[in-house]
């Protein structure tokens, strides 16, 4: 039996011609966020994603994934319109332009910051200017029911309109010029705004605490504050190339996966968007991944900036050190080991369920973990830092653990059910000690590193004589499985082979696994599994290129991918080659981070 509704009065949207069944594709939404959170916005204005206060939190807005009961926070024209969207130049601002008959209208969206950094609770402004005309407008904000696991409500108080929903409190400011008509469960209303106007709708939030009741001038101000902090940012690091939108955009989009109070990176903003048009493959992505937060460090590192890789390797470090003696997949955002998965009884985007918190991949045993350690590592001190003795100890146990491990059979990097010996685990071993033999001879480790260069050696002969398949011209998945992994593309960076045997490789993947520009992860990921081609993998398959030599091939195929980006310039995890549809979760780390890496890959080169 489903759950009951609330009144349809108060969540039905007004009608949009981007919404099929109250649900948008998911290349409609673009991402605003404060360090802690993160919104979606669609391009009819509606908010249908917001967790508060924390991006891991129950959202009290999800319509994204129930359209009845989900919340949602809507802004937009009450007459027909289209709409037109951009950041602010270098900034997660968010600027939409509603054309109607009779003006236009712009609403910027942004997840305000303070004075001093991220604010105590949590803001999100809609600033409404009236551009050409008169246009009407409506707009409500109306929470949901934290994945059917309360009923919200609405009171006025003596300083404001405040909702609950369990634990979270929400108050709601607008203009002074704005009528309101509040009920127990939404706050809504109509205006007309024109030419030269700017009204305002602002929300605040915070979790089991009193709540700051911003004004709507307060809300207004954070804006500009908040366009400035951005801008900031931003200038931090510059890169001057064919793909220089596109590379700053992923940097952003990084950022807004960065948890400010502890350094953390998600590894996406969302959970239980689906990675192919059936059931059964939904995940959540809101932990900090030890794979995604090496490959953040490299590109943050590669960009020049300070803080966030100090706080993301301090984090990574911190949090293994914690849990140790063995290395997790993944952690919560704030260090602490994930919680068990739980289903929710709602219907997920397009009726495509299960809706999840937590992730099954918790407690797999997945050897390339050993390679993300140490790269993350290695890249820190080679930019110039020193290890603390602890740390120093901490990393030659997993060395010498490492030297044991490779031997096992493994989950590998796509966190499969079934175990084996899977190729890319093997040389990530073969990394990982590579690395440890590099920072023992740096002084920075203790102990003494023949044996794991020894075991390293050893490690690439095996993946020599077994890996490689002469049926298939390639580096095969796990020795006599007779077909091919993308993340092999990765070793090509490692350093494990740059000849002809890895350019053999690329030629298989991109022949047996490509659809045009773009890549699946491996042999049945299409026809067998029926998800997405995996974006990553396309942008992995750039830098393989240039590494093996082929750099105006990978130049060629570069251009061809970043166009896959959305009108905003986001990725999600996946894409349907045959429409260009996004799946899977999004803004996705993965997919920005390696189109991060395969622009830095060939301009470096340029540069040379």
């Amino acid at each position: 039996m489903s759950a009951p509704e609330l009144d349809p009065s108060i969540t039905s949207s007004s009608a949009s011609p981007y919404r099929h069944e109250g649900f948008v594709p998911l290349r409609s939404y673009a991402a605003i966020g404060d360090g802690r959170t993160v919104a979606l916005v669609a391009q009819d204005g509606a908010i249908d994603w917001l967790p508060l206060p924390g991006l891991d939190d129950i959202p009290v807005f999800a319509a994204m994934l129930d359209e009845i009961n989900g919340g949602r926070l809507e802004l937009a024209p009450i007459a027909d319109f289209r709409s037109e969207r951009r950041y602010i130049y270098g900034t997660n601002v968010l600027q939409t332009t509603f054309i109607t008959d009779s003006g236009k209208v712009t609403v910027t969206d942004a997840l305000n910051v303070g004075i001093a950094g991220r604010l105590p609770w949590s803001e999100l402004a809609r600033r409404i200017d009236g551009v050409e005309g008169s246009v009407q407008m409506t707009w409500r904000v109306a929470p949901g029911t934290c994945f059917d696991t309360s009923s919200p409500w609405a009171r006025k108080t003596p300083h404001g309109m405040v909702f609950r929903a369990q634990s979270v409190t929400l108050g709601v400011c607008v203009s002074d010029e704005l009528d309101t008509d509040l009920t127990d469960q939404a706050i809504c209303g109509t205006f007309t705004i024109h030419a030269g106007q700017r009204r305002v709708i602002g929300v605040v939030g915070s979790k089991a605490e009193p709540l700051m009741l911003s004004t709507a001038q307060d809300v207004d101000h954070g804006v500009d504050r908040t366009i400035d902090a951005w801008e900031a940012w931003s200038a931090q690091f510059d890169y001057t190339d064919d793909w220089q939108d596109a590379v700053r955009r992923s940097a952003l989009a990084l950022k807004l996966l960065i948890f400010s109070p502890t350094g953390a990176i998600a590894a996406a903003a969302t959970t239980s968007l689906p990675e192919r048009f059936s059931s059964a493959k939904n995940w959540d992505y809101r932990y900090a991944w030890i794979r995604d937060t090496a490959y953040t460090v490299s590109a943050l590192l590669r960009f020049g900036l300070r803080e966030e890789t100090h706080a993301a390797v301090s984090w990574l470090l911190r949090t293994v050190r914690r849990h140790g003696p063995e290395v997790g997949v993944f952690y919560r955002l704030d260090g602490s080991s994930p919680d068990e998965p739980q289903t929710f009884d709602i219907p997920g985007w397009r009726h495509i369920g299960p809706v999840v918190t937590g992730n099954r991949a918790d407690g797999q045993l997945q050897l390339s973990i050993f390679a993300d350690l140490f790269d993350t590592v290695r890249l820190y001190v080679d930019s110039g830092r020193a290890l603390d003795t602890e740390t120093g100890h901490l990393l030659a146990a997993y060395a010498d653990q490492a030297c044991d491990a490779w031997r096992q059979r493994d989950a590998g990097i796509w966190e499969l059910p079934q175990r084996e010996h899977y190729t890319s685990s093997k040389i990530g071993c073969w990394h990982a000690l590579r690395c440890a033999v590099h920072l023992a001879e740096e002084g920075q480790i203790p102990g003494d590193p023949s044996r794991w260069a020894s075991e390293a050696e050893r490690i690439a002969d095996w993946v020599h004589r077994h890996c490689w398949s002469d049926a298939l011209g390639a580096y095969e998945w796990y020795p006599g499985s007779g077909k091919l992994d993308a993340s092999l593309l990765l070793h090509a960076g490692s350093g494990f082979d740059t000849g002809p045997r890895m350019s053999s490789t690329v030629d298989a993947l991109r022949r047996e696994l490509g659809c045009g520009s773009l890549l699946y992860r491996y042999s049945g990921a299409r026809d067998e599994e029926r998800e997405g081609a995996f974006v990553a993998c396309a942008f992995w398959a750039v830098s393989a290129l240039h590494h093996v030599g082929r750099t105006d091939e990978a130049r060629e195929l570069m251009d061809e991918l970043v166009n896959h980006a959305n009108d905003v310039g986001l990725f999600a995890e996946m894409i349907d080659p045959d429409d260009g549809s996004f799946l899977g979760n999004l803004p996705q780390g993965l997919s920005h981070l390696a189109l991060i890496g395969a622009a830095l890959d060939l301009t470096a080169d340029r540069q040379r």
